[in-house]
């Protein structure tokens, strides 16, 4: 089972919709009341993703670089360029998880999408390949089409993803 630290200015709700998991289903996992008082770095159990040791590939996202870097059992497998956020929708640094997968979302997502655990942030494909290699997004990683799918393939529910500028 996945275990999130809480951070400055969340509650339960927050990391409930961070996570997209019932309000419900977290408080049970964590025998906690609606009520209760979160701590800045106190554990949280989030029941519906897996424990990070059982998952061999980790994300590294430069937002400086423009680039996404796979890794595996901590080598470097494969890099991508990408497209992030742009000034006044900066992408927010930090590190996440892969919480689901939606192939075909359609509109300006390309092929796929695959959320993080920030709501509204996700890596996605792109109906404008243009746009890779550049500051233009709205906080998300665009990723061309075939490397996205190539991606999802690979990594399972759970990668972390580490966004740093």
């Amino acid at each position: 089972m996945y275990t999130h630290i809480v951070q400055p200015g969340e509650t339960l709700y927050t990391i409930a919709n961070d996570f997209r998991i019932d309000l419900t289903t977290l408080l049970t996992a964590n025998q906690l009341h609606p009520s209760s008082q979160l701590l800045i770095g106190q554990t949280i159990d989030i029941p519906t993703l897996p424990d990070p040791q059982s998952i061999s590939y980790s994300i590294h996202v430069s937002l400086n670089q423009h680039t996404l870097s796979l890794y595996h059992n901590g080598q470097l497998v494969q890099q991508y360029p990408i497209a992030v956020g742009k000034m006044l929708t900066q992408t927010p640094t930090g590190t996440y998880v892969i919480i689901n997968k939606a192939p075909n979302p359609g509109g300006p997502f390309g092929v796929m999408w695959m959320s993080l655990s920030k709501q509204h942030y996700g890596i996605h494909g792109t109906n404008d390949p243009s746009s890779i290699g550049r500051s233009v997004s709205h906080g998300c990683i665009r990723m061309y089409n075939q490397d996205v799918t190539q991606l999802a393939a690979t990594i399972p529910i759970g990668t972390p993803v580490t966004i740093s500028p």
